[in-house]
This record gives structure tokens, sequence and C-alpha cells, in this order.
């Protein structure tokens, strides 16, 4: 894995933002690792969080991993330590390909939990850093006029410890990051860019219901992994659906409201009774199983999972007698 540092101005804070493909089938012994990691660096001066996001949608098996520091200095003992290179060596036979990394200095604040970040590491051509500078002026003006384009941070290299540049991005959530990715004028930016830089490589950091998944201001928490979220979404969205469907659906019904308009109605009832009312209702109630904190052994995950199961069972049951 090679350790590339980037400095921002002004100073304050330091964050690695590591991507790792993972194997297939591989992806419990994986958080498994990545849970240990997580437990050993916190014992490192200047810690400060970790962040952990599973693969997107789409089959992806790509994992992103960020880690905060006070310094510079103290994330750079970090990557430099003994515990760290034994972590590494015992988790290489779960990846695919070497794993990447950049180190961002200056980088201090997280990005809000709703946004889906993308970091691009450039290779810039020797002697054509201005001209990449505006470059990427003229890039930013352009994100700027996509929908959800939430903001961008340019990071110089440090002389000595990593010669890439990095941007970071950020759009209020993944369709309107992919929109600008595979874009028209992305596409002509790039071809232009060509002249400044050899090579490039985008990294998205995001999660599939990220929205509905919070544990309070300034926590330090990666989100839990897809399949926890979704078995949580599920167990809310289930006793919703068959209440409202009992309820307003038949209201619906008697006043002569037609089905696509009922149904559309009846989304944006549960959507929000979902978002404000019982999504962080199963947040609190499943926080031993969600938080990558306290969620560390496998008897942990089978008994969360096994909990929501039950529920699910109960929803079933109640609901068919009522039907019934």
């Amino acid at each position: 894995m090679s350790d590339r540092a980037s400095a921002a101005p002004g100073g304050g804070g330091a964050t690695v933002v590591t991507s790792q493909k993972v194997r297939e089938g591989r992806g419990d012994e994986y958080e498994r690792w990545q849970e240990k990691t997580n437990r050993v660096v916190r014992d490192f001066d200047g810690f400060e969080g970790t962040e952990m996001y599973p693969p997107g949608p789409a089959g992806e098996r790509e994992w992103v991993v960020v880690f905060r520091f006070s310094r510079i200095d103290q994330l750079t003992a970090w990557l430099d330590s003994g515990a760290r290179r034994d972590l590494l060596a015992e988790g290489r036979p779960l990846l695919e390909g070497a794993p990447t990394q950049e180190v961002l200095a200056g980088a201090a604040s997280a990005p809000p939990r709703e946004a889906v970040t993308a970091v691009v590491s450039h290779d810039v051509r020797p002697g054509r850093e201005q001209d990449f500078e505006r470059w990427q002026d003229k890039v930013l003006k352009a994100q700027e006029k996509f929908p959800g384009f939430m903001g961008s941070e340019l990071f110089k290299p440090v002389e000595g410890i990593q010669e890439n540049w990095v941007v970071i991005f950020r759009f209020d959530n993944r369709q309107h990051l992919e929109d600008w990715l595979g874009s028209d004028s992305r596409a002509e930016l790039l071809q232009e860019g060509d002249d400044y830089f050899f090579s490039y490589d985008v990294r998205k950091v995001g999660t599939a219901f990220s929205g509905w998944f919070r544990f309070g201001e300034g926590t330090e928490e990666g989100v839990p992994p897809n399949w926890k979220q979704a078995m949580c979404v599920v167990l809310a969205l289930y006793p919703t659906v068959m209440v409202l469907n009992l309820t307003v659906g038949h209201e619906f019904g008697v006043l002569g409201i037609s089905t696509s308009v009922g149904l559309f109605l009846s989304n944006v009832l549960s959507v929000s009774i979902l978002t404000w009312v019982l999504m962080p209702l199963v947040n609190r109630a499943l926080a031993f199983w969600l938080l990558p904190s306290r969620s560390r052994s496998l008897r942990t995950h089978v008994a969360g999972a096994a909990v929501v199961v039950l529920c699910w069972l109960i929803f079933i049951a109640v609901f068919s007698l009522t039907t019934n």
C-alpha cells in the first residue's frame, strides 16, 4: 500500500481515506478485521474518529474507510507503526489487489452524513501545476451548475511525502454524483485535462440509506453494513405500509381517489413516518447491533439479526390475524 499525503492551507487535522476491494465472499471476515483495526488505532495519540463505508449498490465490493487525527505527525505515526503493518499483513488475504489511500492534511471536518463524496487523485505532469490549478477552477465552475453539488476541496502535494494532487467533492446524493461523473461537461474537461496530468483515480464514499442511520451529533461512527440497514428499513417499513393500507388506504377508496394517486400519497406518508418517527426509534433500540464500535463480535451480529427477524415474524402474525 502506498501512503500519499496532501496538504491544504490553514492546517489543522489530518485524514486518511482508504479504498480497498474485498474478495468475493470475504465481506464478513473483512468487517471483523476492520473492526479490529479500529480498536487498535484508538490507542494512538491524536486519534479522533473513524468512519467505515460499505460497498454501494449494484454489486460493488469496494469498501472505503476514513481515519481522522488531530495532526499530520500523529497520523504519520499510525501509518508507520508496527501495529498497522501487522494488521495489513493479516488482512491482505481478504483483499483483491493492493488498497489505495490518500492522506489529507488540513481536512479536519467530517462531511455531512447525507452527502456522497468523491476522492480524486491526480498524477500531474511536471511543470504543469499552475495549468492544472486553472483547469481545476474550470471544473469547479462546471460542477456548481449541477444539481446537488455541495462543495469541493483541493489538496496540494507535500514535498518528500507524496506527489499526487487530491480533489474531494460532494453531492447531496449518489444519483447527483453519478450525473456529474457521467456528464458530457466532465468528459470534455477530462479530455482537456489530459495535457496536465498523466492519470487520475476516482473513489466514491457513500451509503445506501445514510439519511436514516444517524446516532447523534458529533458521533464518529461508521455507518452500519448495508445488510443491517436493509433489515432495519424492512422492520420499520412493513408495519408502516400495513397500517396505512388498513387506515388511509381504505379511506382513499371510499373517497374515490385513483390507485395511482392513492399509492403516491401513501408513499409520501410512509417515507415521512420512517424518516422522522420510526427510524430514529429503530436506531436507538438497535444501537448495540448497528454501531460498529459496539457490534464487534459474531455473537452480537447474530443476536441483533435474530431480534430483527423475530420482530418481522411478530408483525406478520399480528397483521395476518388483523386482516383475516
